[in-house]
């Protein structure tokens, strides 16, 4: 580990600021309960209160229309704790259910979504040649509204640094707009890089707009890092900044790596901004990342997914930059009216949000283990699942598909890592192979299933992703970059450790019991 683990003291400041927000929210919880605490000394109408909020609470959990893997947890903490649970649920629990930020997201989508098109005759299409696939895209196109293209080209980078540098080269020929939205952004070399870029960019009289999170980017950069790109005509704006006070929306968070290039030409996957990702630093080893890059008709849902966070995350300080004319971005001068893609096969990007109930991510990946007949193989950083998708992937195993997962060799976080490890042994034992990428860490979120469909994108399988941040996927069916994908996979094993055998051994009743209670409050973290 000597070898491969950074100087911590390299991150940026930015550090300082969440352990001094932490600190305060974590005060602000203590002072609640010590003054609820207090008055329960002299009161005990108050405790009584307190203990009924709390049986109705569970009672709301319990009625609600969710995995019970992530309604157990709470209930069990608020039965325990009712104070301390019924404070900490409001505060980090709730997913995106603040009503200002959920009429702001459904009022620019009632906007945006229907500027799509619908492409029912791609569908009738696809259904034709791939009926399972084309089910996916269904249900995709009807609970997110986001439809399937065909005349779009797609290619495949097996490494994050091909991907950046495919993306320098793509940003030297915008004319019009260039749109960035990512988790994470390190000031430093990687984004220097793209930065000369867009600084030229600016001065030949493209847009650019610059959008990232402001708790996926807090060890990374300074607090005038906005301010700094402004000064460089740069538009730049933070979702949802972590400060000290009590933020329900703290928990969500903005997860998506998009970038597109006037219109005709896009990029995502599961690399951020950062050195670590294309291996320039090495904190955890070898840091093993994906992306596509698409040219054509489905460049227009990636336009809309950038649109739709930019737009919900408006402030009153930049309010000239809100948008109320979208046509320059999505009209016919945003497209090539010529360009006829060389590759055949059906693209579907996709974007998924904590504000509605409809959990997309996970559904499609779900949907892919349940239509394979073959093999179904995935690739995730973070192996934290749902009580149902277990059942799905091992009701797949047993039917005779290969099913595999590929994690992370060398752990970012070791208590997630410990987290991830605790879900082996329930699905080993069931048919589904685990392999760890044994040079370092695998950040990759991807999927291949019997040589037809494959998805790419932001969206890791665990809690956080499936049900608490804003993501963003694309469904591939049919065309070069599945094969493409699966290759990678195949690749990607050799370099890999099967653990299969070693986590379907019995268990000691203490290791049982450590990672069951992980597992228990998995959800929380």
């Amino acid at each position: 580990m000597n070898n491969t683990v950074e100087n911590k003291t390299a991150r940026r400041n930015g550090i300082g600021r969440m352990m001094f927000a932490m600190l305060a929210l974590i005060l602000e919880i203590a002072f609640i309960v010590l003054i609820f605490t207090l008055l329960n000394d002299y009161s005990a109408l108050i405790n009584i209160l307190i203990r009924v909020a709390a049986v109705f609470l569970v009672l709301s959990l319990y009625g609600q229309h969710k995995s019970l893997s992530m309604q157990v947890p709470w209930i069990m903490l608020i039965m325990a704790m009712p104070l301390f649970g019924v404070v900490l649920y409001f505060l980090v629990g709730l997913n995106g259910t603040t009503r200002k930020m959920r009429k702001r997201y459904n009022d620019i989508d009632a906007v945006l979504l229907p500027m799509l098109p619908e492409n029912n005759d791609v569908l009738i299409d696809m259904k034709k040649n791939d009926p399972m696939a084309a089910g996916i895209a269904t249900y995709i196109a009807r609970n997110a509204s986001y439809p399937t293209y065909h005349n779009t080209d797609v290619v495949y980078y097996d490494d994050a640094a091909k991907g950046l540098e495919a993306q320098l080269e793509a940003l030297k020929e915008a004319k019009s707009f260039i749109f960035m939205e990512y988790h994470a952004i390190e000031d430093l070399e990687s984004f220097h890089r793209i930065q000369d870029i867009l600084v030229e960019k600016v001065a030949e009289g493209v847009e650019v707009r610059l959008f990232y999170d402001d708790m996926g980017s807090i060890g990374f950069i300074n607090v005038d890092f906005v301010e700094k790109m402004k000064s460089l005509g740069i538009k730049c704006r933070v979702f949802n900044p972590f400060a000290p006070g009590l933020n329900v929306f703290l928990n969500n968070r903005d997860h998506r790596k998009i970038t597109v290039i006037d219109g005709k030409v896009g990029f995502t996957g599961g690399y951020n901004i950062a050195n670590e990702y294309f291996n320039i630093t090495h904190p955890f080893g070898h840091w093993k990342d994906t992306g596509i890059r698409l040219e054509g008709d489905a460049v227009k849902s990636l336009t809309v997914t950038f649109l739709e966070m930019w737009n919900a995350a408006k402030s009153k300080k930049d309010a000239s930059w809100n948008d109320t004319d979208f046509t320059p971005y999505l009209g016919p001068t945003a497209c090539d009216p010529n360009f006829k893609a060389t590759q055949d096969g059906y693209i579907t990007p996709y974007a998924d949000n904590p504000i509605g109930g409809e959990h997309v991510g996970e559904n499609v990946y779900m949907s892919l283990a349940e239509g394979a007949s073959e093999y179904a193989w995935f690739m995730t950083p973070y192996l934290i699942l749902t009580g149902e998708m277990i059942h799905i992937l091992s009701l797949a195993a047993k039917r005779g598909v290969d099913v595999r997962i590929v994690t992370p060799g060398i752990p970012d976080k070791k208590l997630i890592y410990s987290v991830t490890r605790s879900y082996y042994n329930s699905l080993v034992s069931n048919g589904v192979r685990i392999y760890e990428y044994t040079p370092g860490f695998c950040h990759a979120k991807m999927s291949v299933s019997d040589d037809r469909v494959a998805t790419c994108g932001t969206i890791n399988m665990d809690y956080r992703s499936l049900y608490h941040h804003f993501e963003n996927g694309c469904l591939l069916n049919n065309c070069e970059a599945v094969i493409d994908i699966r290759k990678d996979f195949e690749e990607t094993f050799k370099k890999c450790r099967e653990v299969t055998e070693q986590y379907n051994t019995e268990r000691s009743q203490t290791l049982r019991l450590k990672q069951l209670i992980l597992r228990l409050f998995a959800p929380l973290m």
